[in-house]
């Protein structure tokens, strides 16, 4: 690895950590000079002067050189407790993205390590997808197969995200509140799901900040103006249990309050509708000792020394969450009368509390972080496996996200199974979901259920400590109704698997039905055996057109999504037009086929091209003639209305509903040119005669009237509608510029619901 040699004088401010190693990796060759180029320290100051020089010249949208970012990516990385290759990912992880290195080049100068974490952060932002939605479902798809390889990568995303959250004031307010959403939908949760509770109080208060500014401005200054008073009630509350716990001979090692973080009020006024006046417990105190044991001893001492508020005790050191987090907590009436919250845990146990997964990292203890490494028994990922487990089956990128979403909220609602074995399951699960988390054929062959001894429907949703019996028989099999209940996306996903297996014949008949109503029953069959609706099937993922009505049939994607691929496959078809055309999204009812009536055109010499075989009509609203950039509307009843680009009346129509058609240039230099009706009104002064002038110029050009109307008031100008039959665009040009020639004319102009 060869030493990149940068300016002495660095321009940007560097932490003293990064200044030290920087120092000690820069000394006068000697013996120990190889030794140390491979060291940790030396792989650290290489990524940082590898990221330095290539990102030289950038500066983000504060102005400050880029540098600074990777740089304080790669310090919270290393306040984690990171590796070096984590705090070198920290330094690298944009190269890739924002400069012209390539993987493979990472890979040679800093290795495989270094290489996967970059490449598992890293955007997909150079490849184009076909919506928001799914260049997101993207990105998390890679991400979440990145962690199944090693899970620091998620950790490396987090700093990245955490950093950008506390810089975000310089984007555009619409920006701002897109990535603070996404930070709260999915980058907190994964902190909480890591135990990385550090991170997620700081991405929560961030997020909070862009998407609700004025409770966040509000339970800001409401804080701070209570924090004198809450610290001195909070030393006079820690004294007394440290003097108790002392005479009890407990070995206190901290005693201490810490303030909770804003969104967490915020949350609290929200779920019980309470103002901000009538939260009490701003604050909680926290009692770290050195054994399990003397955590339950503390838990008495705090009770014997002020009133336990009934309901308000939690036991998570012998129920743990699953990101593994561990302490007793309870609720009790403070000096004041009010409530306080008291946390009891283990020094160990409070390191696990701030650092989560870093506390622990699973390659510093078997040498790697794969997750196949990780024992069914080992629930902190349980939920990263489910995630993996069905994530290449869940086809519709809006469905996937909702499934990473549900998956990534902490599990809150714990039900013990007959034996006693804890099952955590997400807020609002039914025992159809606990079925299935017991084991898919239990849940395929579930019958009934009982909790606390009672027969229950199956769509009850389970509460804290229920005793669920699931009972089952041979000759049952889910219902496509459970999916109208079920919480749990794995539950969601074995009911339809289920259906894709045992029912293909029903679903392909039900996917038929759905599909031909919004394709209409005429031709169909014939539909169905084309190479267009092959190729939508493979845009799906399936190998044919039955197998993509079975998906359709039993749930596994949508029907909005199949219209949308074969919209694709039409369009794609088209030739390349030279007008301009309104972007297009793909669009069910885009392909309606109403085949058959009174207006349909059939014949290869149409004049528009892209609604072959269609039923079509040219709206009346703006007149389109030839020459004129149009697009196509779909509509109820009468198929594909003719606008042109422009039109007001499109301001109203659903994005969904374009369709995208252009002129056909053979029909209309053909030997019977159409002609095409066309509303002008003409501004003339009243005068005798002035109506026959007008039509016998029209005359002369060969241009046929079909209506004429005249509005006349005294002292006013004439003002006369006339429909004409126009063949194109030009010739309307040449007639404008006809009639402007006659002294009498005012105006004249084209009438429709368009700006000319």
């Amino acid at each position: 690895m060869s030493t990149i040699v940068i300016n002495s004088s660095i321009d940007v401010p560097l932490p003293e950590w990064l200044q030290k190693c920087l120092s000690e990796s820069s000394g006068g060759g000697n013996e120990a000079e190889d030794d140390r180029r491979h060291s940790d320290a030396a792989l650290i100051c290489e990524a940082f002067k590898f990221a330095y020089q290539l990102h030289e010249g950038q500066y983000r949208k504060s102005g400050e050189p880029y540098i600074c970012h990777p740089v304080a990516v790669a310090g919270l990385l290393r306040d984690l407790g990171g590796s070096a290759a984590m705090i070198a990912a920290g330094f690298l992880h944009d190269v890739v993205e924002d400069t012209d290195v390539t993987i493979e080049q990472i890979q040679e100068r800093f290795g495989p390590e270094v290489r996967q974490l970059v490449e598992g952060v890293t955007k997909l932002s150079k490849i184009n997808f076909k919506s928001k939605t799914e260049s997101q479902a993207e990105n998390f798809r890679r991400m979440f197969l990145a962690m199944a390889q090693d899970i620091r990568v998620i950790v490396v995303k987090l700093a990245d995200r955490l950093h950008n959250m506390r810089t975000l004031q310089v984007m555009p307010d619409e920006k701002r509140r897109r990535i603070a959403q996404e930070t709260r939908d999915i980058f907190a949760p994964l902190a909480n799901r890591l135990g990385i509770w550090h991170f997620k109080w700081e991405l929560e208060d961030l997020a909070f900040k862009y998407l609700e500014p004025e409770s966040f401005r509000e339970i800001q200054q409401h804080v701070a103006e209570k924090r004198t008073a809450r610290e001195e009630k909070l030393a006079r509350t820690t004294a007394i249990l440290q003097e108790r716990l002392a005479q009890a001979g407990i070995k206190c090692l901290d005693v201490s309050g810490r303030p909770k973080h804003l969104y967490s009020i915020y949350q609290k006024m929200q779920r019980q509708q309470k103002e901000f006046r009538e939260i009490y417990d701003l604050a909680a105190l926290r009692i770290i000792v050195q054994t399990n044991e003397e955590c339950y001893r503390a838990l008495a001492v705090v009770h014997d020394a002020f009133r336990p508020i009934p309901g308000r005790f939690k036991d998570y050191i012998g129920l743990p969450k699953p990101n593994r987090y561990q302490s007793l907590h309870t609720g009790v009436i403070g000096l004041t009368g009010r409530p306080l919250e008291v946390q009891i845990r283990t020094m160990e146990m409070h390191h696990i509390a701030e650092y989560g997964i870093a506390a622990h990292w699973k390659y510093k203890e078997t040498g790697t972080s794969n997750v196949s490494n990780i024992t069914t028994a080992d629930e902190k990922f349980a939920w990263l496996r489910q995630l993996l487990e069905w994530q290449s089956d869940l086809k519709d990128a809006q469905e996937y996200l909702d499934s990473v979403k549900d998956n990534l909220f902490e599990d809150d609602v714990y039900v013990f199974t007959p034996k006693g074995d804890v099952v955590p399951l997400s807020p609002g699960s039914t025992t159809i979901d606990f079925a299935y988390r017991i084991h898919t054929e239990v849940g395929n062959h579930c019958a009934g259920a009982r909790v606390n001894g009672r027969m229950v429907p199956l769509s009850t949703r389970l509460q804290n400590g229920d005793i669920v019996v699931i009972m089952t028989q041979k000759n049952c099999h889910p219902s496509l109704d459970w999916l109208n209940f079920v919480r749990t996306s794995a539950a969601k996903y074995r009911i339809k698997q289920w259906y894709k297996r045992s029912r293909r014949e029903e679903n392909v008949a039900r996917g038929r039905e759905l599909l031909e109503k919004e394709l209409g029953k005429t031709g169909f069959d014939n539909l169905l055996k084309s190479d267009a609706m092959q190729s939508v099937a493979e845009k799906c993922n399936y190998h044919s057109a039955e197998d993509l009505l079975a998906g359709l049939g039993y749930g596994e994607i949508t029907l909005n999504l199949v219209l949308n691929r074969w919209r694709e496959v039409v369009k794609a078809h088209q030739p390349m037009v030279s007008t301009p055309q309104v972007p297009t999204k793909e669009s069910a009812a885009a392909t309606k086929a109403l085949r058959d009536g009174p207006t349909s055109s059939r014949v290869t010499d149409s004049p528009i091209l892209g609604v072959e075989g269609l039923v079509y009509h040219l709206a009346g609203c703006c007149t389109p003639i030839p020459g004129e950039p149009i697009i196509g509307v779909v509509t109820r009843g009468r198929g594909i209305s003719i606008h042109r680009q422009g039109c007001s009346n499109l301001d109203s129509v659903e994005y969904e509903r374009l369709v995208p058609v252009r002129w056909n240039i053979a029909a209309e230099h053909s030997s019977r040119p159409q002609t095409y009706s066309v509303n002008v009104q003409i501004e003339a002064l009243d005068r005798v005669g002035v109506l026959k002038d007008i039509l016998s110029r029209l005359s002369d050009q060969g241009i046929n009237v079909r209506h004429a109307q005249v509005k006349t008031a005294i002292g006013q100008p004439a003002l006369m509608e006339l429909g004409i039959d126009i063949r194109d665009r030009p010739q309307l040009e040449q007639v404008f510029t006809q009639i402007k020639k006659m002294s009498d004319i005012l105006n004249i102009r084209r009438v429709g619901q368009i700006d000319e």
